[in-house]
């Protein structure tokens, strides 16, 4: 099954980052097959910083989606959103790609879930 989890939120602003990713991770753990594909859009691009904090209490965000990414997770950000928050030359996370909004609706039209955080 192909999941699309779209995450607006940046990581320290409440729990649904963390729990966007928790998610993804579980959805890979419960069946190989499934194929995970996160798009950070808004606020959402800054999980993807290399040394992102997450919510005081939380695990970390930066290994969590990480974890992701190394089990075959693919995580792409919204360039726009990257630019009007002067993040394109910071440093990502490993695997974590800059695209454009076509990138988001080419996953919604494939996808078989889409869950929106």
């Amino acid at each position: 099954m192909k999941i699309l989890i779209i995450l607006n939120e940046r990581p320290a602003a409440d729990e649904k980052a963390y729990n966007a990713i928790r998610i993804a991770a579980q959805i890979q753990k419960d069946d190989s097959a499934n194929q995970v594909f996160i798009y950070l859009i808004a606020d959402g691009v800054y999980c993807a910083l290399a040394n992102a904090e997450g919510m005081k209490g939380t695990l970390n965000v930066e290994e969590m989606l990480s974890g992701v990414v190394q089990s075959g997770g693919t995580v792409k950000m919204c360039t726009s959103c990257g630019e009007s928050r002067e993040l394109i030359n910071k440093q990502l996370i490993k695997g974590a790609e800059w695209t454009n909004l076509k990138t988001l609706t080419d996953w919604i039209a494939e996808c078989d879930k889409v869950i929106n955080y």
